[in-house]
């Protein structure tokens, strides 16, 4: 879980947020609640391709830094935002016994949809 301090700022129709630390981490929301949410999406848009994560600032310094704002600590789970937003999907050549996949068929089971299912219910995702 990385943790980054992000400043909260209304301008009378939006909230914005910005994240000190990383400078490209911007964005807004109708609400508080939505401003939220749209942190950590734009938390994890700006990481997500880094391979060295910037260092995060106490709260402390950056309420120090920006008094005018609110300050609130967002976190994210790069592994989690992964499977969320780059979820291609991949061919993989399985075997089944013969007699299974017959019956499978003649049910219209989809076996990619199942596997799916199969490998997450296994994997507890």
């Amino acid at each position: 879980m990385l943790v980054y301090p992000a400043t909260f700022e209304s301008d009378g129709k939006y909230i914005l947020v910005k994240f000190p630390d990383i400078p490209e981490a911007m964005t807004q929301g109708d609400s508080v609640e939505q401003a939220y949410e749209m942190a950590s999406e734009v938390l994890g848009l700006a990481l997500e391709d880094v391979s060295s994560y910037p260092k995060a600032s106490s709260v402390l310094d950056v309420r120090n830094q920006f008094p005018e704002k609110d300050v609130a600590l967002i976190g994210i789970d790069m592994a989690s935002y992964r499977r969320k937003y780059h979820s291609k999907t991949i061919r993989k050549n399985v075997t089944v016994p013969e007699w299974l996949a017959d019956e499978a068929e003649k049910e219209n089971i989809n076996f990619s949809q199942t596997l799916t299912e199969a490998l997450k219910e296994k994997l507890a995702i």
